[in-house]
């Protein structure tokens, strides 16, 4: 007789090591095949020196033919004649006598489909081992007992996972809250001197061409000069002096109106708390986050905007900042990485980025006028595989130390349900990646 189990736990109890994307060929499987050519009495003797055996698979020629439970064989034998019928007969006539529908899944099945397709049985049948297809011929017998503990061990890491991610979501918020509180305040403090360089650098520039005007009149009227004087006007360079003076006081007006708008920047940014919707320049949220990322941008990245016509639009602008942030911040990190691995001499690293008005029939919205915000990169792509996966919560390609994640997750939430918009997401090896926010166009 070829009868073989193979137990791939020790014990009845479940295995420690499941989680969330465990599948059914994982857990406790049996492996006990027979010839459905063979005797009745073949499967009494299996079952009596295997007592924890929950059914036997059938093959005929090495095929797959069905499975017998324990259970339906001991109905068998309990039967008027039971024995004397089955036990010196073929294990066909058995299986046809106790033919039932059996349950085949695909070992690749996660347990919480698999528990819902057992309990789908009608409930005669809701005891019945479940057959793992793990291969193309290969076949195990699964107790729901065992399905029925996995499930509830998923179930338990399934509610820690969520209150770990509610408690993180809550200290997160919180964080951005006190950070926005004190991006806020440190903005506020940097305001009051700046607006005092910014506002009397008009002034200096009146009083040093003033200054200049006398000078010039003066050496009109006294063209000779002391050789004091002279000697003086050689040392310190007096030519070079009259002529870089201006342009010093120019670009010290440059800086403080670089410095006001990086401040005003930080006060937008910092209303990421907002708790009413205002009205919005798209435009100015773009530059801002352009300006905040400066740093990481310079001298790197080429970026191209193409901005249509927007109108002022209801919005959380602070919140928009962040999700741009995040948006570009990504696309910055990936080309970045694309410029450390690529061989390719002619390739430059480019962030476009465009705004429209569009009309567009999106299902389950009554909204068909949108804003259209688009931020694409020339960088590498997102694989496939992980494309279904960015907008999970805490998510991230990013190596350990380097950044929280890929903030996708509290992007989608702003954009979706703070705005009652879309975030869409085209990527691929060839073209690079493109983000794109839908806005429902609510004119101020």
């Amino acid at each position: 007789m070829n009868v073989l189990e193979i137990q791939k736990s020790s014990d009845h109890s479940i295995e420690t090591s499941l989680d969330m994307q465990s599948q059914i060929k994982d857990l406790h499987l049996h492996d006990c095949s027979v010839e459905i050519e063979q005797l009745g009495i073949d499967i009494s003797t299996t079952f009596k020196e295997k007592s924890i055996l929950p059914g036997v698979i059938l093959i005929n020629s090495g095929a797959f033919f069905g499975m017998l439970s324990r259970r339906r064989f001991l109905e068998l034998m309990s039967r008027p004649y039971g024995p004397e019928l089955f036990l010196k007969r073929s294990i066909k006539m058995l299986y046809e006598s106790a033919q039932h529908d059996v349950l085949v899944l695909p070992g690749h099945m996660q347990i919480a489909e698999a528990i819902h397709q057992a309990l789908l049985r009608s409930p005669e049948l809701l005891y019945e081992p479940i057959v793992v297809q793990a291969a193309a011929e290969s076949y195990f017998l699964l107790e729901v007992h065992h399905l029925l503990l996995a499930h509830s061990q998923v179930h338990e890491l399934t509610i820690k996972l969520l209150n770990e991610q509610t408690e993180a979501k809550l200290i997160q918020t919180e964080k951005m809250a006190s950070l926005g509180e004190m991006v806020a305040g440190i903005a506020h403090e940097l305001l009051n001197p700046v607006n005092f360089i910014w506002g009397n650098i008009g002034y200096l520039q009146n009083y040093i061409n003033d200054i200049l005007q006398i000078l010039s009149a003066y050496e009109k009227k006294y063209p000779q000069l002391i050789p004091e004087i002279a000697e003086l006007k050689e040392e310190l360079e007096f030519d070079f002096l009259i002529q870089d003076l201006p342009q010093i006081v120019s670009s010290i007006k440059m800086g403080s109106e670089r410095l006001k708008k990086i401040i005003s920047a930080l006060r937008n940014f910092s209303h990421v708390d907002e708790a009413v919707q205002r009205p919005g320049d798209i435009h100015e949220c773009l530059d801002n986050t352009l300006l905040i990322l400066g740093s990481r941008i310079r001298n790197f990245v080429e970026v191209v905007k193409n901005y249509g016509d927007l109108p002022l639009i209801n919005c959380y602008a602070g919140q928009l900042s962040q999700v741009f942030t995040n948006l570009i911040g990504n696309a910055v990190d990936a080309l970045s990485e694309q410029i450390d691995s690529s061989s390719e001499s002619n390739w430059k690293p480019c962030i476009e980025i465009s705004t429209s008005l569009l009309k567009r029939e999106i299902s389950g919205s009554s909204t068909t006028q949108w804003v259209a915000i688009a931020i694409h990169d020339n960088g590498p792509g997102i694989p496939a595989e992980l494309q279904s996966r960015i907008f999970e919560t805490f998510f991230t390609t990013k190596p350990i130390g380097k950044g929280t994640g890929l903030g996708l997750a509290i992007s989608r939430q702003i954009i979706v349900e703070k705005h009652g918009g879309h975030l869409n997401l085209a990527s691929n090896s060839t073209d690079g990646t493109t983000f794109e926010v839908l806005l429902p166009l609510a004119r101020c």
